[in-house]
């Protein structure tokens, strides 16, 4: 599969959506992205099963807060500079690269220096969605090391990362990037071709192209976006119920940088009045409150959408007054497992619900 153009920008939609509010927001990946396209014409993406099982295969993206990256710029140089260090690190030339998130500006960051490294990026992500810490990723919950990791900062700084668990590696990157400005790139959890296509979520990156085209097409026809955009995620396979779960004008807000994050609570009103929908996020949208009653739950996605153009907002964009729909979707099957849970279900992030499928908050019966 190449992506040209076209698919960059329905990649840049569907990878909005899939970020449940964060990940970063992609437009400046997809500015970078379209710069280089002048030089290479398309990017090269290949499937798992394509990769010889002794491949080195790395993961990448931007660790920090993603209300920084909004003001904060990258220099473009960072991710080369990262995966260049990481072939010195361990001693031989990467074979391809993959997002370490499919959500947001991370779904588009390998491009770029997959391009300039000559090498493909691979259909697949660590996590189907994006998720605010390192360890969240199916590598660390399938036992996996992140490194070594090599972190960037546009200021030119680079850090080679090496520690005894993922836990403490989060812990140290996420106070590097804090230290380096709130916004770093990171290069992580180097796999063996074999490895990657044991454990990475495959088909994720044409999930997300295949949503931002259904929304495309949907608009130039006049069709609905949002069911375009449902018949899509069903469609990948990866996840199997999408709906809307609330509409609505958002009337209060609370957010803030802290420790690395972007962290606060939206409130939705309905139009009607009488109904309101409470959503928590730290970077993503965590749960989400309608009338007090969970109707959606990490690792399922929550993502505010423009009620009107169908346009992702992430959670550094949310603003008082807007007029938005609230999309839910299931998470990938692997996210969903009792391991899993334990590093991306509610209790992860400090919650005492226990998980409950979205279709089953929801009485969502067509997969």
């Amino acid at each position: 599969m190449r992506i040209d153009r076209t698919a960059l920008a329905d990649l840049a939609t569907g990878a909005a959506f899939l970020g449940s509010g964060g990940g970063g927001d992609p437009y400046y990946s997809q500015l970078l992205g379209e710069a280089e396209l002048a030089r290479v014409d398309s990017f090269e993406v290949v499937p798992l099963d394509s990769l010889a099982d002794d491949a080195l295969v790395v993961p990448c993206g931007w660790i920090g807060a993603p209300t920084v990256s909004v003001e904060k710029l990258p220099s473009g140089r960072e991710a080369l500079a990262g995966l260049r260090r990481l072939e010195q690190e361990i001693g031989r030339p990467i074979d391809a690269v993959l997002p370490i998130e499919i959500g947001g500006g991370n779904g588009l960051a390998p491009l770029v220096s997959a391009a300039r490294l000559g090498v493909p990026v691979v259909d697949a992500d660590g996590m189907g969605r994006a998720f605010p810490e390192s360890q969240m990723a199916i590598f660390n919950i399938h036992g996996l090391s992140a490194c070594p990791s090599v972190l960037t900062a546009a200021c030119g700084s680079l850090n080679v990362i090496e520690t005894d668990d993922n836990l403490t590696h989060e812990r140290v990157a996420r106070g590097l990037s804090v230290a380096l400005g709130g916004i770093a790139h990171m290069v992580e959890y180097p796999l063996s071709g074999r490895q990657a296509k044991d454990h990475a979520i495959g088909g994720s990156v044409s999930a997300a192209i295949a949503a931002g085209a259904a929304i495309r097409l949907a608009r130039a026809s006049g069709d609905d976006p949002f069911e375009a955009l449902y018949a899509a995620l069903r469609a990948s396979g990866l996840y199997p119920f999408a709906g809307e779960i609330f509409d609505g004008k958002i009337v209060d807000l609370e957010r803030e940088t802290r420790g690395g994050f972007s962290v606060g609570r939206v409130v939705i009103e309905s139009f009607g009045g009488g109904d309101r929908m409470d959503l928590e996020f730290q970077n993503e949208n965590l749960i989400a409150r309608r009338n007090g009653e969970v109707v959606a739950m990490v690792p399922d996605l929550i993502t505010v959408m423009d009620r009107e153009t169908a346009d992702s907002i992430t959670t550094e964009r949310l603003k008082y007054g807007q007029r938005v729909k609230i999309v839910g979707a299931a998470a990938p099957a692997m996210l969903r497992e009792a391991q899993a849970l334990k590093f991306v279900g509610p209790a992860a992030f400090g919650f005492g619900d226990a998980y409950r499928p979205i279709e089953e908050l929801n009485g969502w019966t067509q997969a």
